[in-house]
Formats: structure tokens, sequence, C-alpha cells
């Protein structure tokens, strides 16, 4: 239980945010979050034509429609032929975290510059959010059209409660929830810190207070909505940072996209624009879809708030161990000492994949595309293997690959391949509700978060059963093959 403290903490904070919030600041835009509305304001401006008034291109059969399965997003009012430009955004657009804005005074931006170096770089979305706080707060934003048609709440786990944190079943995802709640809880105090003694000209939230419920909806508004594009860093580089595109965010997600973004490459440029073009035909009432990524579910739900079924992406992480290894080669019938005692060739060839030594990173997958992570694939390759030369000679890149060739013969093969699926039961098993389990609940009137969670533990039981299916069907195919060798 105490691994979800810092989910029930924020989740307490989040509730008194919202039980607070008929309290009015003349003049501001208040920066706490309300659950009674799925807009910031009732009433938006149209964002189409705020892009367009500010030089951007909008197709004119293109809207923003809440109509069909995908909620919110970009739809098609008339079929649009493949090649057609369908929102183009010039260089102003764009929100991201600058080192310098033009129209800044220095004082502001220069405590937002602190606050910022204190985000480690994997929550670089806190970042970009810290001045999406700063943009909501300012009465006269340029970007308010844009911020104004955002979600007022978001269904990312860090608001979960601490239950439906709980029935995730999987202790990868709650680890990456609890982190991201603790740091806002931290982040919180460090910011108060810092703005106790700022003058009211240097307040980069115009006076505000800011807690981690307004920094957890600038973090998830940001991770949900980013793209990575071309720009300039805070160290004064150039590489892909992270923009809030308006309008070009709400369309949805498929890994089947029918179209595609695209920035022009001289980024130097003040006419430079990004572009979303349409890949296929856009038939009447389809919604415009981009490719956000080949990603897991894990980070679909933590970044986006949503679970995708069968995503040909997802995996389960399992530690590399020697004697879990050694206890499901047993279980599936194969009988090894190597998983514990390996020989000094193979401790070499594990130490190659980082897999042997102090320092070796034990972390490997199943699922995805290539079913088995291909270190864990060499490891018990070589590992249940005698045969020194013919390992040896293989390079590791084949030794890691799965493919129609056993590099290290049928019988290493078939072996290997039962002791994978002997893993895939262990980790279904230790998933403590079954799928049926799973699909009675979801039947039932429930959050929309127990929702999500329970179609999260059940979709990665469903990839695991799928990873078995398909290796077992492999086992037969070599099966065959070696019984054809012997006759």
């Amino acid at each position: 239980m105490a691994t979800l403290a810092a989910a029930k903490v924020l989740t307490a904070v989040l509730d008194l945010a919202v039980s607070s919030s008929a309290a009015s600041i003349a003049q501001r835009r208040r920066l706490m979050c309300r659950a009674a509305a799925s807009r910031l304001v009732p009433h938006p401006p149209d964002l189409v034509r705020w892009v367009r008034r500010e030089g951007g291109f909008v197709h004119p059969n293109i809207t923003v429609s809440d109509r069909g399965p995908y909620g919110l997003g970009v739809v098609a009012t008339g079929d649009i032929q493949p090649g057609s430009e369908l929102i183009a955004l010039p260089s102003h657009l764009p929100l991201f975290f600058e080192r310098c804005p033009h129209n800044d005074d220095g004082g502001g931006h220069s405590t937002l510059m602190q606050l910022a170096l204190r985000i480690p770089d994997e929550l670089w979305s806190m970042r970009l959010g810290l001045r999406l706080l700063q943009e909501r707060a300012a009465v006269d934003s340029f970007w308010w059209p844009y911020i104004s048609n955002l979600p007022e709440t978001y269904s990312v786990p860090i608001f979960f409660s601490g239950d439906d944190i709980k029935i995730l079943h999987y202790a990868p995802l709650t680890h990456q929830v609890n982190k991201r709640c603790r740091f806002l809880l931290e982040f919180e105090k460090e910011i108060k810190l810092m703005l106790d003694n700022v003058s009211p000209r240097d307040h980069p939230f115009a006076g505000q207070d800011v807690n981690s419920s307004s920094l957890g909806w600038a973090m998830s508004a940001v991770s949900s909505r980013a793209f990575r594009l071309h720009g300039e860093v805070l160290s004064n580089d150039k590489k892909d940072i992270p923009m809030l595109l308006p309008l070009i965010d709400m369309c949805n997600h498929s890994f089947i996209p029918n179209a595609r973004i695209f920035q022009e490459q001289n980024t130097n440029s003040q006419n430079m624009s990004i572009k979303v073009v349409a890949d296929m035909q856009i038939k009447q009432d389809m919604p415009v879809l981009l490719n956000y990524g080949c990603l897991s579910n894990d980070i679909f739900l933590l970044d986006y708030g949503f679970v995708i079924p069968s995503n040909p992406h997802d995996h389960v992480e399992l530690k590399y161990d020697e004697s879990l290894l050694d206890a499901t080669s047993l279980a599936a019938g194969i009988s090894c000492s190597s998983f514990v005692s390996p020989a000094d060739w193979q401790q070499e060839m594990l130490s190659r994949l980082n897999l042997w030594g102090d320092q070796a990173f034990r972390k490997v997958h199943l699922g995805g595309p290539g079913l088995i992570d291909g270190r864990l694939l060499a490891a018990l390759r070589t590992l249940l293997s005698d045969d020194k030369e013919t390992a040896e000679k293989h390079k590791l890149e084949t030794l890691m690959t799965l493919s129609d060739d056993f590099p290290l013969g049928v019988s290493t093969e078939i072996s290997a391949l039962r002791t994978v699926i002997a893993l895939c039961v262990v980790a279904l098993e230790s998933f403590p509700t079954k799928i049926m389990e799973d699909e009675a609940i979801l039947k039932k009137e429930i959050p929309n978060s127990t929702k999500l969670a329970v179609q999260f533990r059940m979709q990665k039981k469903l990839m695991i059963i799928d990873v078995m299916r398909k290796l077992t069907q492999k086992v037969k195919v070599l099966a065959k093959l070696g019984s054809s060798a012997q006759g």
C-alpha cells in the first residue's frame, strides 16, 4: 500500500482544488482544475477560425467534431483527395519552451527558466507544461483561443484513485505513475519556495498559486498532445523538441493513419510552417488520423489516457533472472544447468548482451513485433546450446532475431521457445484476475478510470496469450522438421 501513497495524495489535492473552485481571482484565469466542464471554458473561441485569422491554412472540408468512436477530433465534412494539404501552421502558432520569448520582459521567463532546469529530462513534458501554465494565467495570452479549447481534465493514471492504480496489476506502470505523482508533489514545494520572494513583475504565473493539481494538468496536456519537431532547446542547440500544435494536436491516433505531419527543413525561416497532408482519400465524416508512434499500451495510457486493443507494439517487462529461467525451463521439461552455472564462453556472450555482471541491464520484454526481446532470445539460445563453435561464428544480431531459421539447431530452438512459453505462463499467472473476470467488470457501470485500468490489464493478458499461441505454432513446425530430419 505504501507505493500508492503518492497517487492518493495527488488525488486528494485534486479533489481539494475541485471543491474550492468557486473562489475567483479578478482579472486572472484560474490554474485550478474543475471536473464540471469538458473544455476549459464552456464556449471556447472557434479554433479553426483563429488559425485562419493568424495566417494558417485549414482545408475547407475540415472541422472539429465530437462525433464517432474517437471522440473530439478533426473530421472531414466532405471528401478529401490524397495529397491535399489539410492544415498548415505558420511559425508563430506552435507553443514551445523558448529560451527567451521575443515578447517577454525577461523577469518572468527567467524565473520560469530556473524552474525548468530543475525538471529531469525524462519528464520533458513538465517543462513545456510550465510554459502552458504561464500562458493560461496571462490575461492577454496570444494562445488563449487554443488553450481555452483544451480539456478541463485528463484520463491519465496520475489522476486515478489509489484503488484504480492498484487494479492495474502491472508493476512497471504502477512504478511510473507513482514516480510522476511523487515528482509533482515535490515540485509543487520547490515552486512555492522559489516564488515566495519573487516580485509580482517576475512571477511567471501572474501571482497565481501553482499546485500539484495544476502541474499534473499541464504535464498531461503536453504529454498527450505535443509533437517533437525541429527547434531550439535550452542549451541553444538545434534538435527535436516538443511543441503544442493548435488544431493539429486534435487529430486522433491510428497505426493505419490517413494523414501525416511534416515540417519544412529551413527552421531559421520566418515563414516556416508545419503541415498535415492527406496520405489517402478521406471520405466525408471520417476523422483525420495521425500515427503518434509505435508505442506500447504503457505509454498510451501513461501519456495519452487511452488503451489500444490488440496493440501490435504492446509488451510485458520481465527481469532476466537465472533462477527464474532455471525453474521455467524445468517446468517446460528442459534440463539445463547453464542457467545458473554458465560456461566461460557463455558468460562472455551474456556480457556482450549486457545480461551478465554487476552493471548488467536485466530488463527484458515479451511481445511487440519481434515477440521475444532479442537479448533474451540470444541468451536462451546460447545457454541451451553446447556447441561453442557454432554459437561464436554467428553474429550477435542473428542470435537476437526470431525468424524461420534456427541458427543453433532445431533442438536448441525448440528448447528456447518452450522456455519462453513457460515464461509467458509465469507472466500470465502474475495477474490475480482472469480475462473472463475482466470482461464481466467492463460490462458494468464503472468510472472511466476503472474501465481504463481493467482494459489495460486485460490487454496485457491477451497479448501474452497471443505470444504463447504464435510460439507454440513455431514449436510445432520445428518439431515436424526435427522428425523429418531423423526419418
